[in-house]
């Protein structure tokens, strides 16, 4: 609670920056409202005040300066909590006007916001009632960055870890003193630096809804676990904060960005700027929805009640508004500039390429003037680049520095490993880069995001455990997730004690994983899958803030094998820059040992299988980039049955066996030191494996 002088004296104040910014004399309030006619800021002694202790009433001739309603209230102390209530018209169906003078908003801009009092379900039930908003909080804390910057890591060396903050510490195995926390995530760093990743992508962080659900998963005892159903972009999420009443919430993500930079890792946000917690005509009125609604959504030319919707949510942020496309950019650049982040992963990005009609843009001005930020220059920004209403732009997303997650590489690397015969060429295609979707357009191999699971779907091991989804726990009838996941549950559904059946489950686990780290482009790993953590079979486990969605601190030890593969596979990709090519394989001869720079074979050299329908093996022998990286030889052979590969004479190179998905720990990945020699001219690969040599001087 802050200490008051209320009634506070009040000035004109001034329309730029928006939100509340402390000042010499005082703060000064400003947001956005084109139409409104009115407007009253709140004032709170903390978050959970039953009753604001100020109410200012703007006067539109002296607080009103194009767009913007603003006042600077004189001496005011920062930790102040406030929500603003906005009079105007009400015409929906016309012209899209929703304002409720009854309501209090939250601030879009607030830096930190608090939602001590707000029940969404009550509200839905019994309508508005006083002061029953989630509120923002003014925030002046100083902070020693003690020389921290964003990281400038070359974008060859990114390996992503994509984790969710509450659930990586929420479990009781995690023995840290704040789960579930931005403190708590501080506690595993240790962890992830011995993992060998480079950045962590982190699931939503920005203010959320947990109550945003459908009737009967409230009704079940659920709520929004993953995040995406944000309303507050400003302000990282109070769930996530140890002390979120008295404003920490800067700082302590701030601490988790410093800490994460001290150990080298970079901080990627997973950011939803397509949609908001307000949902459609029957969702709440919370921030945009009063201020301007018109503005800030989609809405249908005809009758402008309804929201259109390609995000699955319920509306579409209509991103390419002037007004609301400078909104986002600011929201990115301030947690580049004051946060330190290195990047974002966009959410159901190309929602964001889509006119206030609906409709894809050839130029969408918010993706540009993002790509084209100067603050943004060297900040990572990663795309998703579909969206909830068919527009699939993976190859084709506007600009040229997006990269973009590849769903065709997930995809097709998943029914390859499973055994579906035939795709050999398109799978090398994947491992080399996916030229087909970039290279034409000037793009290079670092623009995919490669992934084989990823927060949205399967875990690994549920990947190879279950043949279908098995959802029912999420209260929609096993409805919700994909029915099409391309998995294999190598012959029996779910949990077993078979040894045959586990044993084949780890190789295909290991067979997925290297083939991603053997990949060109930016691997992704799914935070849990390096101890095979599972879900149960659940492809859509949003919904689940309980321990089976949680990470098991548990499995590092009795899956360790599985962790050391991991981290092995991540040294091995670190060690070769030959996997990590800024400009896509050609086949010609560029590297210092006068190889050519990719070959691929069949079970014979340079015979691959490119046009055999029922083929499953392939194997390529990758040139180094520097005199002293090693030759790489792969052979992968997704038959069940063992076959023979015949190895590339290479004169002067002597192989020796790095890697063999069959074998178990610790043969399976071998330091360089100790890896034996491979003499003969032939190469036994196990039925579903795949073997790596690595190629030296003799």
């Amino acid at each position: 609670m802050v200490a008051l002088n209320a009634p506070y004296h009040t000035l004109p104040g001034h329309r730029h920056p928006p939100g509340a910014t402390v000042e010499d004399a005082g703060v000064n309030f400003s947001v956005f409202s084109r139409h409104a006619s009115g407007a009253e800021l709140l004032l709170y002694a903390g978050a959970e005040s039953a009753e604001p202790f100020q109410v200012i009433r703007l006067d539109p001739e002296v607080n009103h300066t194009f767009f913007s309603w603003h006042v600077l209230v004189v001496d005011l102390p920062p930790g102040t909590h406030y929500t603003w209530r906005m009079d105007g018209p009400f015409d929906p169906q016309g012209n899209g006007w929703r304002f409720d003078a009854e309501v209090e908003l939250v601030d879009p801009w607030a830096r930190a916001v608090n939602v001590c009092g707000w029940d969404r379900w009550r509200r839905q039930v019994e309508g508005v009632r006083p002061h029953d908003s989630p509120r923002g909080v003014v925030l002046a804390e100083e902070y020693d960055w003690e020389g921290d910057t964003p990281l400038r890591r070359p974008w060859e060396e990114t390996i992503i870890y994509e984790l969710h903050v509450g659930g990586f510490t929420r479990h009781a195995s995690a023995g840290v003193a704040h789960p579930g926390t931005f403190l708590g995530l501080i506690e595993k760093i240790p962890y992830l630096r011995a993992l060998g990743i480079t950045h962590v992508e982190l699931m939503p962080v920005m203010a959320f809804d947990e109550q945003d659900v459908p009737p009967a998963v409230w009704q079940a005892g659920l709520r929004n676990y993953w995040g995406y159903s944000s309303y507050g972009f400003f302000s990282p999420h109070p769930g996530y904060c140890v002390d979120p009443e008295a404003g920490c919430h800067r700082r302590e993500f701030r601490d988790l960005v410093k800490a994460l930079h001290r150990a080298g890792i970079g901080v990627i946000l997973d950011v939803v700027f397509n949609h908001t917690s307000e949902g459609g005509a029957g969702g709440p009125t919370l921030t945009f929805k009063g201020f301007g609604n018109e503005t800030f959504y989609c809405l249908d030319v005809l009758d402008r009640r309804i929201y259109l919707d390609f995000t699955g949510c319920g509306n579409t942020v209509n991103a390419n508004h002037p007004l609301v496309a400078r909104y986002i950019i600011d929201a990115l650049e301030y947690w580049v500039r004051e946060m330190h982040v290195d990047g974002f992963r966009f959410d159901l990005a190309s929602a964001m390429a889509r006119d206030a009609d609906g409709q894809p843009l050839a130029n969408p001005p918010v993706l540009w003037g993002i790509e084209l930020s100067d603050t943004l220059a060297t900040s990572r920004i990663i795309a998703e680049a579909w969206d909830a209403a068919g527009l699939y732009q993976v190859g084709s997303f506007p600009g040229y520095r997006w990269m973009e997650w590849n769903g065709r590489y997930r995809d097709v690397i998943r029914r390859f490993v499973r055994g579906d015969p035939g795709l050999v060429a398109e799978v090398a295609t994947r491992l080399a880069g996916s030229s087909d979707l970039y290279q034409a357009n000037l793009r290079h191999p670092l623009n995919s995001v490669n992934f084989v699971t990823c927060h949205d779907g399967f875990t690994l091991w549920d990947l190879v455990s279950y043949g279908r989804k098995h959802n029912l726990a999420n209260a929609e009838d096993n409805r919700d997730g994909s029915d099409d996941g391309l998995s294999w549950n190598c012959g029996i559904e779910g949990e077993t004690e078979d040894p045959e059946v586990l044993a084949l489950r780890r190789r295909q686990a290991k067979n997925l994983l290297a083939l991603l780290l053997l990949s060109q482009g930016v691997p992704m790993l799914l935070a849990g899958d390096e101890v095979l953590r599972t879900q149960g079979g659940n492809n859509n486990a949003w919904c689940q803030d309980n321990a089976e969605n949680w990470f098991d601190w548990s499995l590092v030890e009795r899956n360790a094998s599985m962790l050391g593969f991991v981290r092995g596979l991540i040294a091995l990709r670190q060690r070769h820059p030959s996997l990590r090519r800024r400009r896509f394989l050609n086949g010609r001869a560029r590297s210092d040992a006068g190889l050519p720079d990719i070959r691929w074979h069949g079970l014979e050299p340079d015979q691959p299988p490119w046009d055999d329908p029922q083929a499953r093996v392939l194997a390529f022998t990758l040139a180094p980039l520097r005199k002293t990286e090693p030759v790489l030889h792969v052979a992968i052979n997704m038959e069940p049955c063992a076959r023979r590969f015949t190895l590339p004479q290479l004169p002067g190179i002597a192989w020796f066996r790095a890697l063999d998905t069959a074998s178990a720990s610790p043969t399976d990945l071998i330091e360089p030191d100790l890896q034996p020699p491979h003499p003969a001219s032939v190469l036994l690969v196990r039925g579903r494996s795949l073997v790596v040599l690595e190629g030296r001087g003799e």
